[in-house]
């Protein structure tokens, strides 16, 4: 895949790089404040990380269309208590980007959970902490169900259970979530119309999701750009969702049948202005799925961490001191 080219428009802050050009710089790539950002080479891939603080370990997964930036205000308030690591997902962010295989295992969450637990396996923890949002709770979901003995406690952020989700499809959720079916169409389909002009793409995304008046931190946003705007970025976002819609099903459907449910503590959060509290309760489907279930609604659309980082860092500090 070609890399892109770095242009930066009058705007302060405001990156575009577009699939059309040559030229990739990740120096400038947003830090978080405090944190040390580092490469870390597992099995499968490469993973970029940022981390900061001591304590027990607490692992922090972002969603669709961001990367591990999207925790920078929620992040550094976490440190005096735990080690809190920020991962880019495989495919997202400054993490490595394989080429989807023919079935889309190497997307499958269970394959991008395989390298959470080797990345703390490199950075010395055989037990810890998860929290995700988006696609990052889905990850972290699978994560607990296929590593049990190495998740202490959980927290998801803003979705149900993919599983539920596709079982429960009618004309509001197709609607709503019409990026599920658009993003799992082959032959390029969806790469090459996103590709057309990504940084749109990305930035109507938030604001499709967020409750009207939020506000994201527009050097985060330039950051979400410039990694999402890689050829290959866009197309191991598709590789994700095409997983979730063929191999993720076959494996949930699998353990729905063995009777395999997350059997540590989960705690549940979700925007109260957004699609998932419109559309389930909440907290009833996912007991169908975890033996330990508490949450609440947060004053909020989709992007929680960034549209109401207090209520989150209250919750999350609360939640896993218990661990």
């Amino acid at each position: 895949m070609p890399s892109a080219k770095l242009h930066i428009e009058g705007q302060p802050g405001r990156i575009l790089l577009t699939a059309k050009t040559k030229h990739w710089d990740r120096a400038l790539a947003m830090e978080i404040e405090g944190f040390n950002s580092e490469r870390v080479s597992i099995e499968a891939v490469e993973v970029n990380i940022a981390h900061a603080g001591s304590g027990p370990p607490l692992l922090l997964l972002h969603g669709f269309p961001q990367t591990h930036v999207m925790w920078h205000t929620v992040a550094p308030k976490l440190t005096a208590n735990f080690h809190v690591i920020c991962a880019d997902l495989r495919g997202y962010g400054d993490t490595a980007k394989p080429a989807g295989a023919p079935d889309h295992a190497n997307y499958s969450k269970r394959a991008m959970a395989a390298d959470m637990v080797s990345l703390m396996d490199r950075l010395g923890y055989q037990t810890f902490s998860v929290a995700g949002h988006d696609r990052g709770a889905r990850v972290a979901h699978r994560l607990a169900l296929d590593h049990p003995v190495r998740v202490t406690r959980l927290c998801v952020m803003d979705i149900a259970p993919t599983l539920h989700m596709f079982e429960h499809t009618d004309q509001a959720f197709a609607t709503g979530y019409y990026h599920w079916f658009f993003l799992i169409q082959l032959n390029g389909l969806p790469e090459h119309m996103i590709g057309a002009d990504p940084e749109w793409y990305l930035r109507e995304k938030l604001a499709r999701w967020s409750a009207p008046g939020a506000r994201f931190d527009e050097k985060a946003v330039a950051d979400y750009v410039r990694c999402f705007s890689r050829p290959d970025a866009i197309h191991a976002a598709c590789e994700d969702y095409r997983a979730a819609a063929g191999i993720d099903l076959d494996h949930d459907r699998s353990d729905r049948e063995a009777g395999k449910k997350i059997i540590c503590p989960l705690l549940v959060l979700w925007g109260s202005r957004g699609f998932v509290a419109r559309s389930y309760d909440v907290l009833a489907v996912w007991r169908q799925y975890a033996t330990q279930v508490e949450g609440r609604a947060v004053d909020c659309g989709h992007f929680l961490p960034e549209e109401r980082p207090d209520d989150v860092i209250a919750e999350l500090e609360q939640f896993f001191a218990q661990a």
